[in-house]
């Protein structure tokens, strides 16, 4: 049985992480460092996303979301996803993909992007369905 209760569901995926992008992002490097030095990391495009938000420049978050969105689809395909199934958030190296589907789920919203919007809200309900209350979206 998969940890959300499903017997003919996939197993979760968790992500092996990046953990010198983690920790620089925990020990407050400037993420467009990390970013440039880690592209693949969605963490560091996530924390470019939220500050872009909490700055009120919702396109620089669009932007920085979506691109740590596609960077996590990368590496969950690498580890065994296929479009579905379990991605729980409690798994730290999980939480850069998924806080960049929140951020762009904040800037879809803002700018009105209605299908957007409730597409990465599915995302996320359909990844953990606890995530959307973990990441401020419920």
């Amino acid at each position: 049985m998969t940890s959300f209760g499903d017997l003919l569901g996939p197993q979760p995926v968790r992500l092996p992480g990046d953990p010198e992008a983690e920790e620089g992002i925990a020990g407050g490097e400037d993420p467009r460092k990390i970013a440039a030095e880690s592209p693949t990391a969605s963490i560091a495009w996530a924390a470019l996303a939220e500050a872009a938000l909490e700055d009120g420049d919702t396109i620089a978050a669009y932007a920085f979301a979506r691109t740590g969105y596609h960077r996590g689809l990368d590496q969950l395909r690498k580890n065994g996803w296929k479009g579905f199934g379990p991605v729980p958030f409690d798994h730290e190296p999980n939480q850069g993909f998924l806080r960049c589907v929140a951020a762009l789920t904040r800037a879809a919203q803002t700018i009105d992007e209605v299908d957007e919007y409730e597409r990465c809200l599915e995302l996320l309900n359909e990844c953990d369905p606890h995530a959307t209350t973990a990441l401020g979206l419920a």
